[in-house]
């Protein structure tokens, strides 16, 4: 008889691939690509009414879905809202719908978009704090939290912000930050952007923790330090060895980006401590400085690489 096992739903994200690397032989992942050994699975194209998702489930034994894909790209939301949408909220929506049909443990990872960060109403924010998306990523993502909980009430939703860590892909900002440093080019880094960057194995280790617990509703999950977005920069060149000084500060403004950004963020992390320590969960949500550590082997392969080491 095949095990129950965790359902991955975009296991090639980032966060995906920090949870198929956690859980081993014990997952199955899904793609929105064919991929050989995966089920072929897009949050785009799942609507109501249609049987799409059992005719793909069905026929597995699961314990657990863990929607980590999404349209995440905030500055491509605001040209494709409709896909957006799709992806960020009508799609998990209907998965959840089956997870419960199924009476699964369902978990939605979502974002610190939801929030504005206006200075009259700055983070760190708790679980219950007014809501106020600026751009269709965070609406978008917004909703899909709503959808997901009326579809699934005991539904976990995760907030999380400024994911970084090991990428097999290697195309998360931190490796973006690394290959132009690396290659002397310089960096423009916005310098009113205040958040609370999230270690990616602290975030996987805390979703598996939270759905072991049997957590429910939202809840947040972000690192201890909050930080603007240069100092978090300067931060990982100086702990790589790499020269900050090509790291220039600008506004958000300046960058002309489509999306709007919350500026004064970040999220706070009370309530999942609490929760953690109610019930003697190990909880290590580490700081930049301790995560590069945890990392430092890959990194360093990776810029060894880049300078012809390997």
């Amino acid at each position: 008889m095949t095990p129950n096992r965790a359902l991955i739903v975009g296991a090639s994200g980032q966060v995906g691939t920090q949870m198929l690397e956690a859980l081993g032989e014990s997952a199955l992942a899904t793609s929105r690509v064919e991929r050989e050994g995966w089920l072929r699975l897009d949050l785009a194209e799942l609507s109501e009414g249609v049987s799409g998702v059992d005719a793909v489930l069905d026929g597995e034994a699961l314990d657990a879905v863990y929607c980590t894909g999404g349209m995440t790209h905030v500055d491509g939301c605001e040209a494709e809202p409709e896909l957006a949408w799709r992806t960020n909220a009508r799609g998990p929506g209907v998965l959840a719908a089956y997870a419960r049909r199924r009476g699964l443990p369902f978990v939605f990872f979502s974002t610190e978009y939801v929030f504005d960060g206006f200075a009259d109403d700055p983070g760190p924010y708790a679980e219950d704090a007014r809501t106020n998306p600026l751009s269709v990523y965070g609406r978008t993502k917004l909703e899909g939290e709503q959808r997901v909980l009326d579809a699934h009430p005991e539904a976990l939703v995760l907030r999380t912000t400024v994911v970084y860590g090991p990428d097999p892909r290697q195309m998360n900002y931190l490796y973006a930050l690394m290959r132009n440093l690396s290659a002397g080019a310089t960096m423009r880094v916005p310098e009113d952007q205040v958040s609370t960057p999230t270690y990616s194995r602290d975030l996987i280790a805390a979703a598996l923790g939270l759905v072991r617990a049997g957590a429910t509703g939202v809840f947040h999950v972000a690192g201890p330090e909050r930080m603007g977005r240069l100092e978090f920069a300067q931060e990982i060149a100086r702990r790589l060895g790499l020269d900050a000084g090509l790291l220039e500060g600008v506004s958000t403004a300046e960058l002309k980006q489509a999306a709007a950004r919350p500026l004064d963020a970040g999220l706070a992390t009370e309530k999942l401590r609490r929760f953690c320590g109610d019930r003697h969960l190990e909880l290590q949500m580490r700081t930049v400085g301790e995560s590069l550590q945890d990392c430092a082997a890959e990194l360093t392969g990776f810029l060894e690489q880049g300078r012809g080491g390997g």
